[in-house]
């Protein structure tokens, strides 16, 4: 045997860092929520308000135009009660007439402005949902990969389904209630000190209480909404994966126990909803009767006024719909504020992930790789999901352009982790990688992730027809080139077999398709990119022998003049690699072709062996 045998591509980089990590640990849960305010929320929202600032205007004008009319509405029926009840006990019909044409017009006026205002309001409200909905999904695009490593996939979801609904069912209906309230508890109360102020220092004596009452359950509800938007995340996160894992449910015989776990959520959302309801359900019963106390208040005032000749009975019939007009606003912006509670935990769960840390921006001066050549360097690479925890220790090795290395070894060793590495999904804690002698951080992030063609062992294919999908790879690929892709990946046979060919539509993650078949889709869609790095990992890991040998054929076709990472458990899969690397507990144990390692009679030796005489066994 020769040590420095050409076949092997891969050469020493000389170890310059001390191993000063601990042990090696796994992936750390998502970041406690931090806890928010209601201002802070409101001002944030409030910016994506303001590219309605004109049609709000325009609904303000609406608006401020129909309260007026109807502050007109209560002077009106005073002056017909007075008309019917006049001194000398005739009935003033003329007066009474225009007053009632009076009423008729403010009323079809406010119909009008009412619909006026509910059209154009629904369309703001929309449109700034559909902001916040794609500020949400942009930032997703631009989130590392370990966010979604550490967060439930239903949670995220619901976020972006869920709460954002709950803003944008509260923005439709309370805007409007909000400007309107306030224009006529202005307009009220200005028309109440103009009719009598005695009267209006008596409707005042419930505003205390309304605040009062307000603040007490709004403290109580906003905690409670909250929580039960988080719980509505765990919900759609249970179902979520339910469904997507229907099969391993059904083949261990547990869907008495998933249903148990729904249960457990959906009691919890359940009795944290009825808290909720229950709280703000407390809120009108009692601003009804705050509201009487004050109407009695009025009422006993303006009798006593109207039996001492200040004021007339039709006065007091307007001064009591005003009371009304006024108090009415009050129960709506304290239904309003308490309704906003929901609005608010839901805005903040999206203001949670709009605030997380994005990928790391490319440095100002970030190159673009122009026809990559494949040679890799990785240098005193050390790495862990946390600082404290170390998954990479040290790693040193080189693979020249065009050769192909295997990463073996045993589950959790950090084989995986190596190729995410080299791809960016994580930057390195310490040390370098190199491709065609530079660091892959002054690459820009989007030229060097089209550099590799990745095929996962976790086949992951979109909703549409076989042709999207293999076209994902290269999106302005022709329909040659897609189906000579799908034949180099020995997937042409099976797709010319479906009804609809390349146009057979796939469901969700192509569940209408088998395992193997899947990969051979995700290996097509590999070669369509025409990568000059791939990466392999365990891309025949669901495919029968058979098949994985059409594979194998077809890799070796692909992976000729590219550099190429084979991640595989079967050693059977990777004896032509040009260079075995042995991964063990975050090192490199051992490294060097088949013929080397199996001469070395160490832990490649072992591991190949142990795999071939089982394979014996199972033929026995």
């Amino acid at each position: 045997m020769q040590e420095n045998n050409k076949k092997n591509s891969i050469t020493e980089v000389p170890n310059k860092m001390p191993n000063a990590f601990g042990m090696r640990g796994g992936r750390i849960k998502g970041p406690v929520e931090k806890p928010k305010n209601l201002k802070k929320t409101l001002s944030r929202l409030w910016k994506y308000f303001e590219n309605e600032q004109k049609s709000i205007l325009i609904v303000a004008f609406f608006v401020l135009i129909d309260n007026i009319i109807l502050l007109f509405v209560p002077r009106f029926i005073g002056q017909s009660v007075d008309a019917i009840s006049s001194k000398n006990g005739n009935v003033n019909f003329g007066l009474l007439s225009i007053m009632v044409i009076c009423l008729i017009i403010a009323y079809l006026a406010d119909t009008l402005l009412t619909f006026i205002q509910g059209w154009l309001m629904a369309g703001i409200s929309q449109r700034i949902v559909k902001r916040l909905r794609n500020a949400l999904f942009e930032k997703l695009q631009n989130l590392p990969v370990v966010f979604f490593d550490t967060h439930i996939h239903g949670d995220i979801m619901s976020r972006l389904t869920n709460d954002i609904d709950n803003v944008s069912s509260t923005i439709s209906q309370s805007s409007i209630q909000l400007m309107s309230g306030v224009v006529t508890i202005i307009g009220s109360f200005i028309m109440m000190l103009y009719l009598s102020p005695f009267m209006t220092l008596a409707s005042m004596i419930t505003i205390p209480l309304v605040f009062l009452l307000t603040k007490t359950i709004a403290k109580k509800t906003k905690t409670l909404f909250k929580t039960q938007q988080n719980e509505l995340g765990k919900l759609n996160g249970q179902i979520e994966e339910n469904i997507s894992g229907i099969q391993v449910v059904k083949a261990f015989n547990h869907e008495e126990k998933e249903v148990q776990n729904f249960h457990e959520i959906n009691d919890k959302l359940c009795s944290v909803g009825i808290k909720a309801q229950i709280w703000s359900g407390y809120l009108m019963p009692i601003m009804n009767v705050i509201n009487n106390i004050g109407f009695a208040a009025v009422a006993g005032v303006g009798g006593v006024l109207a039996v001492n000749k200040f004021i007339t009975v039709g006065i007091i019939a307007s001064f009591l719909s005003y009371s009304r007009q006024f108090s009415r606003p009050l129960n709506d912006l304290a239904n309003i504020f308490n309704s906003l509670q929901s609005a608010v935990a839901g805005a903040e769960r999206v203001f949670d992930i709009l605030d997380e840390s994005e990928e790391k921006k490319d440095i100002s001066n970030a190159e673009t790789i122009i026809n990559p050549k494949g040679h890799v360097v990785f240098e005193n690479v050390y790495f862990g999901y946390r600082k404290d925890v170390s998954i990479l220790n040290n790693i040193n090795f080189e693979v020249k352009e065009g050769s192909s290395i295997a990463l073996v070894g045993p589950t959790g060793a950090g084989k995986t982790t190596i190729v995410n590495l080299l791809a960016r999904f994580y930057d390195v804690t310490s040390g370098k990688i190199y491709i065609d002698g530079k660091d892959i951080k002054e690459y820009t992030r989007d030229s060097l992730r089209r550099c590799f063609g990745i095929v996962l062992q976790d086949t992951y294919l979109f909703s549409g027809t076989i042709k999207e999908n293999i076209k994902y790879g290269r999106l302005e690929a022709s329909d040659e080139e897609i189906i000579k892709a799908a034949v180099m990946a020995n997937a042409d046979v099976f797709i010319r077999r479906l009804p609809k060919q390349y146009d057979t539509v796939l469901s969700e993650s192509g569940s209408n398709l088998s395992q193997g078949q899947r990969q051979l889709l995700a290996i097509a869609r590999a070669i369509l990119s025409n990568p000059s790095i791939l990466i392999l990992d365990e891309a025949t890991s669901s495919v029968d022998t058979r098949t994985e040998l059409h594979i194998q054929e077809a890799m070796l076709k692909l992976m000729k003049g590219r550099t190429s990472f084979i991640i595989a458990h079967r050693l059977s899969t990777i004896r032509d690699a040009d260079t075995i690397m042995v991964i063990d507990d975050g090192k490199i144990a051992e490294r060097g072709s088949h013929e080397e390692l199996i001469m070395k009679n160490g832990a490649y030796h072992d591991l190949y062996y142990s795999q071939f005489n089982n394979t014996l066994e199972e033929n026995i």
